[in-house]
């Protein structure tokens, strides 16, 4: 008789298995690679995995020995057997869905545990390690308004800027403070990890909708439809950082993109309202902070948000981030930080200005010069090669136009055509589903019309932004000495709004 499931507010279990037949297996199974499911395989065949990936073994007095002969994927006698099984599928070709089929028809056909399919996930982050979008996060303690009042005060408290305290962070206890805060009537599931390369530790969170913490309610049909990666958060842990990073989650279906979309907005809601709450102790409160970095880089994350001396030197500020140089701003000798590309040979720069005409050696000292000025402003930062690259930078400038009068409003309709295309252009941007950053012009004083305040907004796309913005300013398109700082990338920030010169983040938060 099976046992009774009665609704708990417990978290999902690690050892819980969720069958085979289910489709969100073969998707989570399917995205990684030949190479990559036979690691996997190994890890969950260690030893101390045994309590939570246990494969099916045929056992030497079992009255089915016949019929799994007939199999076509005979299971094992024993571990070591299974284990030299994989070792010799890595040592040859085959294809994956060989290895697949081996998985789930034979020797975990009764089911995968929660614990695999996220150590699945991870993996699949390991290989992809642009697959997810980071939003990075400060975490800022709280002080209270009015710390002489008694305790019946209910002013909500207001951020410390001048403390420099950062909470401890206990995974387990973190864990049940944040389970607290999920609603009784879904179900989460916990997994940490360590990254393999970064100094990073990596919380996964997979969110059930289902009261049941049992194989119920993953055999539900609504858990069925829903058991996929657009329920899926990971949390990012920088060491001796006063930041998070969470990511955004995705959707592998294409079926109901609006629902969801609306859930896995909820969902994250739900984990960054709930995060800083698992952080807070008694007396020591605090909450999260956006910053205005978002990237799929998690190595840009760390080398802007880390424990590394370049979290406060960007752009032309870079060089003196290197610990083996002991660089400081207070020498009085400058230092020179390389080129994009290698400098030329003196001697035949010289033997071939000799040669060239004046307006040829007029463009030469003019390159030179672009090259030097990209050096001073961009530093040992926005290198192609350097993996720390940003996909989309988003800018919107609120300042006053200051330069504007009556003879250029009468010179022509240029104003009004610009303003008509910007408006259509951000029309269609929103019916596009493109992120709106517009923000409304406010004058600064004085009586209406004083002033004027053109929507301008800077997007930038690329692999690397501001490597891009430095060849381009090595190349003379984009004067170098008036670029404003942000785009340099030294503020940190890929979302941002420009007022009086100086960049701040998303909604005010960031900088």
């Amino acid at each position: 008789m099976p046992r009774i499931s009665i609704p708990t507010t417990g978290r999902l279990p690690s050892s819980l298995r969720v069958d085979p037949s289910n489709p969100a297996v073969f998707k989570i199974l399917n995205r990684l690679s030949r190479a990559s499911l036979l690691s996997i395989a190994l890890d969950w065949l260690d030893e101390n995995n045994q309590s939570l990936a246990a494969p099916y073994l045929r056992h030497p007095e079992s009255e089915y020995d016949s019929e799994d002969e007939n199999d076509f994927n005979p299971p094992a006698r024993s571990l070591s057997a299974l284990q030299e099984l994989y070792a010799d599928l890595q040592s040859r070709k085959g294809s994956k869905r060989e290895v697949i089929d081996r998985i789930t028809e034979g020797d975990w056909r009764r089911g995968l545990s929660l614990y695999q399919l996220a150590m699945a996930d991870l993996q699949y982050l390991y290989d992809h390690p642009l697959s997810q979008r980071w939003t990075a996060y400060r975490i800022v303690p709280l002080k209270p308004t009015n710390p002489d009042a008694d305790g019946d005060d209910s002013s909500p408290p207001v951020e410390d800027k001048q403390s420099l305290a950062i909470p401890r962070f206990h995974p387990s206890t973190f864990l049940n403070t944040l389970q607290s805060q999920v609603p009784p009537d879904v179900k989460a599931h916990y997994n940490f990890d360590r990254h393999r390369t970064l100094p990073l530790l990596i919380l996964r969170i997979f969110i059930l909708d289902s009261p049941y913490n049992t194989s119920l309610g993953l055999r539900s049909s609504a858990a069925a439809t829903t058991f996929d990666t657009s329920r899926t958060v990971y949390i990012a842990f920088p060491d001796a950082s006063p930041h998070v990073f969470i990511s955004k989650p995705q959707s592998l279906s294409t079926t109901a993109a609006g629902a969801a979309g609306g859930e896995s907005k909820s969902l994250r809601t739900l984990i960054v309202e709930g995060i800083p709450k698992a952080l807070s102790r008694p007396r020591q409160r605090v909450t999260l902070k956006a910053t205005g970095l978002v990237t799929r880089n998690l190595n840009e994350l760390l080398d802007r948000k880390g424990a590394q001396r370049t979290n406060c030197a960007g752009g032309g500020w870079s060089v003196y981030a290197d610990e083996k140089l002991k660089e400081s701003p207070l020498d009085t000798t400058l230092p020179t930080p390389p080129l994009s590309e290698e400098d030329g040979d003196p001697s035949e720069t010289k033997k071939g200005n000799r040669v060239l005409g004046l307006v040829e050696r007029k463009e030469e000292r003019e390159r030179k010069r672009a090259r030097l000025v990209a050096k001073a402003r961009f530093g040992d930062s926005g290198r192609v090669d350097d993996g720390k690259g940003l996909e989309r930078v988003d800018v919107v400038v609120e300042d006053p136009f200051t330069g504007i009068g009556e003879a250029e409003d009468e010179e022509g309709g240029d104003e009004d055509g610009h303003e008509d295309d910007e408006a259509q252009w951000e029309r269609s941007a929103s019916s596009k589903g493109g992120r709106n950053s517009r923000a409304e012009p406010e004058e600064p004083g004085g009586e209406p019309g004083e002033t004027w305040k053109p929507y301008v907004r800077f997007t930038f796309h690329g692999p690397h932004v501001f490597a891009g913005i430095r060849q381009l300013v090595e190349h003379g398109v984009i004067d170098g000495e008036r670029m404003p700082g942000w785009m340099t990338g030294e503020e940190g920030v890929s979302v941002g709004a420009v007022r009086s010169g100086r960049i701040r983040g998303y909604r005010g938060s960031g900088v």
